[in-house]
């Protein structure tokens, strides 16, 4: 038994030191900035329903990338930046996406109170997390 807790143990502690190589970054970079861009572009044609759900994820899955990549130098110092803008984005993605539909609501009901409603996607709050984690990594990176 104490053979598979540490089995485990070790498969969960290899998991959280994933991270891709440094050049996933431009990769990631180029997704996200391409969702975007198409993003803008369907605005103007007519597409199926299923086009921006997909975008969504596409661009979800660059800033992941972005994420997750290592640095060009990725030591104890970079480890200690990105768990801490990983703690700092979920406390400050948690309170976004506990007051934000509030704020909407509120905002909506000023505005059009018939069509008022709390509603808070996925694509919203993963989206706040991982832009926060980066500009913290980055801001604590810039003041290491």
């Amino acid at each position: 038994m104490k053979n598979i807790c540490e089995s485990e143990r070790n498969k969960l502690h290899r998991w959280g030191k994933f991270q891709l190589p440094n050049k996933y970054k431009k990769i990631g970079w180029a997704i996200i900035i391409g969702a975007f861009v198409l993003m803008i572009a369907k605005k103007f044609v007519d597409e199926p329903t299923w086009v921006k759900p997909v975008l969504r994820n596409v661009m979800i899955l660059g800033f992941l990338m972005v994420s997750i990549s290592k640095e060009k130098i990725e030591d104890e110092l970079m480890a200690s930046l990105r768990a801490t803008s990983y703690r700092l984005a979920l406390i400050i993605g948690v309170l976004y996406a506990l007051i934000q539909p509030y704020v909407t609501y509120g905002i909506e009901s000023l505005l059009d109170p018939a069509n008022a409603k709390i509603d808070n996607g996925y694509f919203q709050v993963l989206l706040y997390i991982l832009l926060v984690q980066i500009m913290f990594f980055h801001a604590l990176k810039r003041s290491a």
